[in-house]
């Protein structure tokens, strides 16, 4: 345990002070709230404080089960490449997908004042046992939030192109552990200040722990009735110092949001970068269709951030494609028996002449059950950026692939206040 005291003590004396990948579905509904139990009344005893009566000792265990089976055949050029380019093979391939995931989370409540949660991973093939999450929540004086250990921690609103993340950015593109992460959130109205220090440095493995494997960052929200902005900054040793700036508003329906970030190199003042987006979400017909379109300019060279593991393929680090972007996003939603969904994802670098195009359905045609099938596929030039980088979901480097996926999942709650 000497390297979680070490790192710790870190942590926590740090000079500061002051936050499934469903293609296309951008929905946030990751917050699910259970009143408490009814308390009998009793004059006798001193009524408890409502931030008690939310935060009651006790505990609640969530079991859940996921099984996916499919195949993802591809070719490593697609198809109306082979006769331009009839001097490459067409690299046919079948692949199977399948896993099976049963994960136990134990949230327990220790008083108003401390939380701990801990999450348990077990995954076939490979029969590994892994603890994916675990962390600690504690509130000082109910005016200083802390938490610390192993959880999810995302900043910026681009859900195509996340370079106001950044504590998804990554040095070097080999680099892709899950963080440990120390933050404090400040509260400020409805608001607040929000300062954290991370590292990527696979503690469970090693005790090599040294002051350049950690970044800190700090960012402050402002919400107000018609306006949502975030701002901050951070930095890392091995890394640029990077700032950024978030702006979301709600314009008739359309929602907007505009990010901005600035890059500079603390060994050369003078190299410095920059990007920026503008994009929205609009909702057509009772919300059957969505849409979302987005334009991001990048000049900032030989930058990469993490892309999270999904449920059929590992973390990968991506580079961002320098120059002009464009995104659009389309879901519609029939309604109705099994809730399909059809939806296309499209990304263009026009600079590159370089496009990647993802048409897909979805449909859970009864309980605990869910069909998928998508088509990922490379568009335009042939060393254009997208064909460097595929959207190939296993990372085997195909242009062009089939994804069919049937995935069997539920869950049971347990608890006790």
């Amino acid at each position: 345990m000497k390297w979680l005291g070490v790192f710790l003590g870190l942590l926590i004396v740090v000079p500061l002070v002051a936050q499934e990948e469903a293609i296309l579905d951008w929905d946030i509904s990751a917050i699910f709230y259970a009143p408490p139990p009814a308390v009998e009344e009793d004059s006798a005893v001193e009524e408890p404080s409502p931030l008690f009566m939310l935060m009651r000792p006790g505990f609640t265990l969530d079991g859940s089960f996921e099984f996916s089976a499919g195949l993802i055949p591809g070719w490593g050029i697609p198809p109306w490449f082979w006769n331009q380019y009839p001097e490459y093979e067409r690299d046919f391939s079948w692949e199977a997908a399948g896993h099976m995931r049963i994960r136990f989370d134990l949230d327990t409540q220790l008083s108003e004042f401390l939380r701990v949660r801990s999450s348990l991973l077990i995954t076939f093939p490979g029969s590994t046992i892994e603890l994916v999450e675990f962390f600690f929540d504690y509130n000082l004086f109910h005016r200083f939030f802390f938490r610390g250990g192993r959880f999810d921690q995302i900043w910026g609103i681009s859900p195509n192109f996340p370079f106001t993340n950044l504590i998804a950015r990554v040095p070097h593109d080999d680099l892709t552990s899950d963080p440990f992460i120390m933050r404090v959130n400040i509260p400020v109205g409805i608001g607040g200040f929000q300062f954290l220090a991370i590292t990527r440095e696979n503690l469970l493995e090693t005790d090599r722990f040294q002051h350049e494997d950690v970044g800190y960052g700090g960012k402050f929200n402002l919400a107000l009735p018609h306006l949502d902005m975030d701002i901050g900054a951070f930095f890392q040793e091995t890394m640029p110092l990077r700032s950024f700036l978030s702006v979301r508003t709600t314009i008739g329906q359309t929602e907007w949001y505009n990010e901005w970030l600035g890059v500079m190199d603390i060994n050369n003042h003078n190299n410095l970068s920059w990007a920026a987006n503008l994009g929205f979400f609009r909702d057509f017909f009772g919300n059957r269709v969505g849409i979302n379109g987005e334009v991001f300019f990048n000049a900032e060279r030989g930058s990469f951030w993490l892309r999270p593991e999904t449920n059929i393929a590992e973390a990968t680090t991506v580079p961002f494609n320098e120059g002009f972007n464009i995104a659009l996003n389309l879901l519609y939603r029939f309604g109705g028996r099994g809730n399909p969904r059809f939806f296309i994802q499209a990304l263009y670098a026009p600079e590159e002449r370089s496009a990647q195009l993802i048409p897909g359905f979805r449909l859970s045609p009864w309980q605990h059950l869910e069909l998928y099938l998508a088509v990922p596929m490379v568009l335009g030039d042939k060393d254009g950026h997208f064909f460097n980088y595929p959207p190939d979901p296993l990372h085997r480097d195909r242009t062009f692939t089939i994804v069919m996926l049937l995935t069997l999942s539920g869950s049971v709650r347990m608890g006790q206040n």
